[in-house]
């Protein structure tokens, strides 16, 4: 199990069921070290408001041990690469994921979806895309995964699009990680969790790597410092609290 865990969701989106307090109780269970809470941007209907992102600044940063990252999952609204996720809320945040959502993005085809997806990548803004392999928003994958290398966002696979999220994702999955491998990018694992007992849940993302003998040196969750050190590269910030990660 890698101790790192990069999408995740509390009650604060209301169709997610744990609080900060039980993702932290089962992140010492399980012996992650080390936790983003991305919350959906406030463009989804039951998302919090941009002032809970915000707020974010008062969270602890290590709590029993375990370090927690200040995280969206943002939505793609748009060609050009906007996300909901501007202003104070940028200042606030450590991590930002974002990706297609149907009530913020409605389908297209595969043409609109590239085209978004890597002005997305492009705007500078995001760091991970999330659940890219999603059957309902095909994409080119060898064009967002060349993209994705050319701007140093990883491109995540999500465990739970393996289980009862976004069915039929397994070979999009399958060949975006044989195409991130081939372009010289990095993958990110996220449990996608909407209750904290699948915390820290990646058999389905090890497996597929196993399958396309990714390299372990370019998973971010490997360990807490290379995706801290990620983070830094690409924000230019240094969390002191987590010096000793």
């Amino acid at each position: 199990m890698y101790p790192v865990d990069l999408h995740m969701h509390t009650v604060a989106s209301t169709h997610a069921y744990s609080t900060l307090h039980d993702y932290v109780a089962q992140a010492k269970q399980n012996g992650l070290k080390l936790f983003a809470i991305t919350d959906h941007g406030p463009d989804m209907a039951d998302a919090p408001h941009y002032w809970h992102f915000v707020n974010m600044r008062i969270w602890p940063r290590v709590i029993d041990g375990v370090g927690v990252l200040r995280g969206i999952e943002a939505n793609i609204k748009n060609q050009q690469g906007e996300i909901d996720c501007s202003g104070p809320m940028l200042d606030a945040l450590d991590l930002i994921v974002a990706g297609f959502h149907e009530p913020v993005y409605a389908p297209r085809d595969k043409a609109h979806h590239t085209e978004a997806m890597i002005a997305t990548m492009a705007s500078g803004l995001v760091h991970i895309i999330s659940h890219p392999g999603n059957p309902k928003f095909p994409v080119d994958i060898r064009a967002i995964a060349e993209a994705a290398a050319r701007y140093n966002v990883a491109l995540e696979i999500n465990n739970s699009s393996f289980t009862h999220s976004r069915p039929g994702s397994e070979p999009n999955c399958r060949a975006i990680a044989e195409a991130v491998r081939e372009a010289g990018g990095l993958l990110a694992f996220g449990s996608d969790s909407h209750t904290a007992f699948t915390l820290g849940h990646f058999e389905h993302c090890l497996r597929i790597t196993r399958e396309v003998d990714f390299p372990q040196d370019r998973v971010l969750n490997v360990t807490p410092r290379r995706l801290l050190d990620f983070l830094e590269q690409r924000t230019g910030r240094h969390i002191a609290e987590f010096a000793d990660f």
